[in-house]
């Protein structure tokens, strides 16, 4: 299997039990990378999340889903209709052997079972159990409908978001895709399981996190909020860089060859000694402008200059083409990034460098996929794809049968009555 870092992660020994949609599989998987043993429970038939495109081949099938197989790495899976009282003892059973319960159902769903965590944690006081939900287990909200797009827009990330007057004028805030909530709130639950964890080893008590996506998004707005409550000024939109009330110049530059360049804020990382650099680089495409003027040595000029950076900048890009640009500048210390698609992405020699991309073998299929791998390198704590995502019910003779018990007869039945 895929191995990005050498022995157990930091989390084996940890059973999960997942029983998530889009809301959480992203905090389940960034447990099972890290050598959590994550158990995905799905309905019979296999879960909704498995119908997302897009296809393997294009071909539209549950178990080709690259959605699906992304979120779900390093996990194994059982079906269980928890809907029925046999699931129920079945699932009953397992967080007797679980450190750790990750849901996403409706607030209030799991209890109307008898599966909350009142009723778990009796049989297993050392359970946590973290519940993902759209606005908490409480409050005036808690049964409102929601999606991704809602709560970007209801958490703030939407009014951040857009573009410049002069860019696209009149323009409306827009929400970044690719469930930018749903991660959002898995990193918040993934944070709130790490302390949980933490306080377990400490006091032997498990303890139940109540997660709201919107309270995540609601507290991951930068600076918008705090700008507000401090100075009562509003944040506004601008094209590739922060929202800030103030019109700050622009950050992202057309190349000569149709890219885009983002640099950052000109100004805020620009000081005497780096204009001469850069004005040293620009000169030898003729190119400079005035950057190799001494005046640029005092730093209160510098800090005034901020709009003619951008300008000269604009100007020196649109003579560039993208990628002699980016190389350039990153090879002279300055934190510029290439605008590019996934084609143009794979193969970059610092990410090669780095293993960034990762081989994940699907042994049902005779082959080997290359996968995003993981966002940091951990000196100490080895991480890794053990596996590529669950088959529908893969492992539940393995872990139903061999795990916990269940005879070959029980199995049967189950399967004959649908549960499983």
């Amino acid at each position: 299997m895929t191995t990005a870092g050498q022995g157990p992660g930091p989390l084996a020994g940890l059973r999960v039990l997942e029983i998530t949609n889009e809301h959480a599989q992203f905090c389940g998987k960034l447990m099972a990378d890290l050598g959590a043993d994550v158990i995905k429970i799905e309905p019979p038939g296999g879960q909704y999340t498995r119908n997302v495109g897009p296809y393997l081949d294009d071909e539209e099938h549950p178990e080709r889903s690259l959605y699906f197989w992304h979120y779900n790495t390093s996990k194994r899976g059982i079906t269980l209709d928890i809907t029925k009282p046999e699931g129920q003892e079945v699932f009953r059973k397992l967080t007797a052997t679980a450190g750790l319960v990750l849901e996403s159902h409706p607030a209030g769903y799991l209890p109307g079972l008898g599966l909350g965590y009142d009723d778990l944690s009796k049989q297993n006081p050392e359970l946590i159990m973290c519940s993902v939900t759209p606005f908490g287990q409480d409050g005036p909200w808690r049964d409102y409908q929601t999606s991704d797009l809602l709560h970007l827009a209801a958490g703030g990330q939407m009014a951040s978001s857009g573009y410049d007057p002069e860019d696209v004028p009149d323009a409306p805030p827009i929400a970044p895709g690719g469930g930018n909530a749903w991660h959002i709130a898995s990193h918040y639950a993934y944070i709130g399981i790490m302390g949980a964890l933490y306080h377990r080893d400490l006091t032997g008590e498990g303890q139940y996190i109540d997660v709201s996506v919107h309270e995540a998004c609601s507290l991951t707005t930068e600076g918008a909020i705090a700008i507000y409550l401090s100075t009562g000024e509003v944040v506004r939109r601008h094209t590739g860089r922060h929202a800030s009330p103030d019109q700050s110049p622009g950050i992202q530059h057309a190349t000569r060859d149709g890219g885009h360049i983002n640099t950052t804020r000109s100004g805020s990382n620009l000081t005497p000694a780096r204009i001469r650099v850069l004005g040293e680089w620009m000169d030898e495409y003729g190119l400079a402008d005035d950057l190799l003027d001494d005046k640029y040595q005092d730093p209160s000029v510098v800090e005034q200059s901020g709009q003619h950076f951008a300008d000269v900048l604009r100007n020196f890009f649109a003579n560039m083409p993208l990628v002699e640009a980016y190389e350039g500048g990153q090879e002279r210390n300055f934190p510029w990034g290439a605008i590019r698609t996934m084609n143009e992405i794979m193969g970059d020699p610092h990410l090669e460098d780095r293993d960034f991309f990762v081989p994940v073998e699907h042994p049902e299929l005779g082959r080997e996929f290359t996968y995003p791998g993981a966002a940091a390198i951990y000196n100490a704590s080895p991480w890794r794809i053990y596996r590529r995502a669950p088959l529908i019910g893969e492992h539940n003779e393995e872990i139903l049968g061999a795990e916990i018990g269940l005879s070959e007869g029980e199995l049967q039945s189950l399967r004959n009555s649908g549960v499983i």
